[in-house]
């Protein structure tokens, strides 16, 4: 008996343009993102060149002598460089460490019975992410004051100190009072996206928990934690991608000439010798190695998370 081959029929494929055409009015709601991306995003790009050349105004960036990784090599030989390197690492790592506070407050918030003590909390949390960085620089300036500073006289009046006490010019508090004061302005706000993944849990889940005995920690173990977990290991990612990508303004505003040894990371670097120096190739390939670090770390991250069966970027 012979075995009749069946032959293979190739469904012959919808074209793009036809797809395009069937759905066109949501890509008609694409056309500004992609305008905003191409004129914003992708066209100023052009200026990385400038990092290859010896950048001269009167000649633009085609006409400036092309010089290769010389401003890359003269960069990382400068003695300066491990010491912007390392605070700038510090910083970002510090930073990365109280990532898990705002999936605490969220877990916290969702798990609190009392609905007035609940909202009045979130508003006092969202509050500070309104306010500037500017005046929030102020703000430390004012309570960090060694004469007229409130935690200054607090600590006094309860005699720990005995004496004025000045972080603004020791400057290995400097990391301290950036971090602590960031967490203070967005930990309620960055909680929002974790309370709105937690409204998604079925309240059938905790009914039947609580039937089974189980106690609040645990209930907030098993059901509320794996639910904001995918959005958990997609913000982290996110969030490590800019590791290298310190807040230029607030470390600015906060820095001075006492505490430029912990204060002086690789934005603040390029701002200097770029814009006040007007060394334009040597600051553009600073910042041009700073984010092929940061697109390295979230490639790299991203691939971890995939591979260890959690949820990732793509």
């Amino acid at each position: 008996m012979q075995d009749s081959v069946q032959p293979i029929v190739l469904k012959k494929p919808r074209r793009i343009w036809r797809r395009i055409f069937e759905r066109w009015e949501l890509y008609v709601f694409l056309i500004p993102s992609l305008v905003y991306l191409a004129l914003f995003n992708y066209a100023p790009m052009y200026g990385v060149l400038m990092a290859f050349t010896d950048f001269r105004p009167s000649r633009g960036i085609l006409g400036s002598d092309w010089v290769g990784l010389k401003h890359f090599e003269r960069f990382i030989s400068m003695p300066s460089f491990i010491h912007i390197l390392r605070n700038t690492l510090t910083l970002s790592l510090y930073q990365l460490l109280t990532f898990p506070l705002p999936v605490i407050l969220a877990l916290c918030m969702n798990s609190c019975q009392n609905l007035r003590f609940k909202k009045t909390v979130q508003t006092i949390t969202y509050m500070p992410y309104f306010i500037s960085l500017v005046v929030l620089v102020g703000m430390i300036n004012i309570f960090f004051s060694p004469t007229l500073g409130v935690v200054s006289n607090i600590l006094n009046q309860l005699g720990i100190l005995d004496g004025p006490l000045d972080l603004l010019v020791q400057s290995e508090y400097f990391p301290h009072l950036y971090v602590w004061s960031g967490v203070w302005q967005n930990i309620g706000w960055n909680s929002i996206i974790y309370m709105s993944a937690l409204s998604t849990v079925d309240p059938a889940l905790h009914e039947a928990a609580v039937v089974d005995g189980a106690t609040r920690f645990q209930r907030v173990r098993y059901i509320d934690f794996p639910t904001i977990l995918p959005t958990f290991v997609i913000m982290l990612i996110l969030e490590t991608g800019k590791i290298m990508n310190v807040g230029f303004e607030k470390v600015y505003l906060m820095q001075n000439a006492m505490n430029l040894t912990h204060s002086e990371i690789i934005s603040t670097y390029v701002y200097k010798i770029g814009i006040q120096q007007g060394k334009y190739s040597l600051s553009t390939a600073i910042n041009l190695f700073n984010s092929v670090i940061n697109f390295v770390l979230l490639l790299t991250v991203n691939f971890v998370s995939r591979k260890a069966g959690q949820a990732s970027i793509w």
